[in-house]
């Protein structure tokens, strides 16, 4: 008696269409190859329980669940020969044939087709099976070419051909015209956007701005009941939202477009300028790309915390371009926080000057070596850090002391330069920066940190020191550190009298410190403003930076 062959049923139908019946494609597919597996029983031939079916799935593709499970129990040895009804139930790509045989051809497998009566074990049966499947490719290729044409036709008369249904619009009602139907609240949202854009002139800020007002993606059901979309914006579907001439009552075809039978809900003119806007400002952002590609520590430069700062570009007026490198956070639109003391934007010019103060130093009178000088710069609160290959200076191994001593002499200062600890050959740059406090964040200047100059009082919050004593004592009794506990005819009658009431209990060190003009950087009237004064003298040592 013959050994027993395991034989392996794939089956495969392109489209979910009559799946869900009792009786399917797949299930007579199974049928056919199993009574063909019970006609070999006399050769040892037995079928596999195990069921490799594929539904909704097309022959152009190898990412098949079915034939992903049947390729793996091939290549473990589990299977010897695969049946399946049709040569192209297994693919309908000359290209993925090849391979699948080529894993079948590995693991001593041979392929049967029932109703083509093929054999990969035969020279013939490779040869015909290669004929047949080039025929069921050129049928794929040439049935896609008839649909993207009718496509194509369909669009040039106006009609939506599907796909995801813009924001503004709901899908079609009657299949002969499809034509889109107008969803009015959709619409004034698409309206607004539209002219958001033109006010802010940034689709950054425009996107958080939606995202902040809670406007978000089209919410649509699919044919199963799923709820998809409603879900925040982000900028690549707002660029495409204001570029989409579906709202001018336009379908878009490839680089065409026709005019449609729905109605639009953009005004030609408010679409115009938007596309001007973008166009002027596309060339600005290619301008840019040019700029940054020049930039010398674009890649190398860091903040604090390990955040890559990017170089980014300012024009103000005059026409002058203002270079900068900047933290990926910022750049994401994330909000500074006012006790932030790491430094996320950097003077292109300041920064870079420093680094090529460094580099010039290190290498007199012995230019480096062409190549990567560069590994990284950390900026920090008071210092830069700068790390350089040591190779860029030292052709020959040499001596670590020597040539630390050699790069202090060239630099002239001792107690910035040291080797990098970790062994690959670094030197680092330790420099001492000097930062500015603006708008509401910490920016790098550079150069050394100015001369202490003498005390300066701040004349606005002393005033406002001297004014909330003056109205404290209007005021009468109340509980310590909240004017809000007064009664009714002892308050003041301004919310910015109470809150500037509060200064008069600060604790007596911190007002003698005000008046001195020796308060700490986070002690401004705005601050105290915006937070309140707590009534512990010790949490107000802490809110405002002052050691107890």
């Amino acid at each position: 008696m013959s050994a027993r062959l395991r034989c392996a049923i794939y089956t495969r139908k392109s489209s979910e269409e009559g799946l869900e019946q009792g009786f399917n494609s797949l299930h007579a597919q199974r049928e056919a190859c199993e009574a063909y597996v019970k006609s070999q029983a006399g050769e040892g031939w037995g079928a596999l329980p195990t069921q490799y079916d594929d539904g909704g799935f097309s022959g152009g593709s190898m990412d098949r669940p079915g034939l992903k499970a049947l390729l793996s129990d091939v290549a473990h040895k589990r299977i010897d020969v695969v049946v399946v009804y049709k040569v192209d139930r297994l693919t309908r790509s000359l290209a993925d044939f090849a391979k699948i045989v080529d894993i079948f051809d590995a693991n001593g497998v041979s392929f049967v087709s029932v109703t083509q009566a093929f054999n990969t074990t035969t020279s013939m049966g490779r040869l015909t099976l290669n004929l047949l499947l080039s025929f069921a490719q050129f049928e794929r290729e040439v049935t896609g070419e008839r649909i993207r044409d009718k496509i194509a036709a369909s669009k040039a008369k106006g009609m939506w051909m599907g796909g995801l249904l813009p924001l503004g619009y709901d899908a079609p009602t009657d299949p002969l015209t499809r034509t889109l139907v107008v969803n009015e609240n959709e619409a004034e949202v698409v309206r607004l956007i539209f002219r958001r854009y033109l006010a802010m002139r940034s689709v950054h800020a425009l996107q958080r701005w939606l995202e902040e007002e809670g406007i978000r993606s089209k919410r649509w059901t699919t044919r199963n009941g799923q709820v998809r979309g409603a879900r925040v914006i982000n900028r690549g579907a707002l660029f495409h939202l204001l570029k989409n001439r579906t709202y001018i009552g336009e379908i878009p075809h490839r680089d065409l477009s026709y005019p449609a039978a729905h109605p639009p809900i953009v005004d030609l003119q408010l679409f115009s300028e938007v596309q001007g806007l973008l166009q002027s400002q596309a060339r600005g952002r290619r301008e840019r790309v040019t700029q940054v590609s020049t930039m010398m520590l674009k890649g190398v430069l860091f903040d604090a915390e390990g955040e890559a700062m990017s170089p980014t570009f300012t024009h103000r007026g005059g026409g002058r371009v203002y270079r900068y490198y900047v933290s990926t956070p910022l750049q994401q639109g994330a909000r500074r926080n006012p006790e932030d003391q790491v430094i996320r934007r950097v003077s292109a010019e300041a920064i870079e000057a420093e680094v090529k103060d460094v580099i010039a130093a290190l290498s007199r009178g012995y230019p480096p070596a062409q190549g990567s000088l560069l590994v990284r710069v950390e900026v920090r609160p008071t210092t830069v850090q700068v790390l350089l290959r040591r190779s860029a200076f030292f052709r020959q191994p040499g001596d670590p002391d020597v040539e630390l001593q050699t790069l202090r002499l060239r630099l002239g200062a001792d107690q910035m330069i040291a080797h990098d600890q970790t062994g690959d050959g670094l030197v680092r740059v330790t420099l001492p920066c000097q930062v500015r406090r603006q708008g509401g964040g910490v920016t790098f200047v550079g150069g050394d940190p100015p001369p202490r100059r003498p005390p300066r009082p701040d004349r606005g919050l002393v005033r406002s020191l001297q004014s909330g004593h003056r109205i404290a004592a209007q005021m009468g009794e109340g509980e310590l550190g909240r004017p809000e506990s007064l009664r009714p005819d002892q308050a003041p009658l301004s919310a910015y009298d109470r809150k500037t009431a509060c200064l008069a209990f600060l604790a007596p060190d911190i007002q003698a410190q005000i008046l001195e003009g020796q308060q700490p950087p986070g002690l401004t009237l705005q601050r105290v403003l915006e937070v309140g004064v707590p009534p512990s003298w010790v949490e107000q040592r802490r809110l405002f930076g002052i050691p107890c």
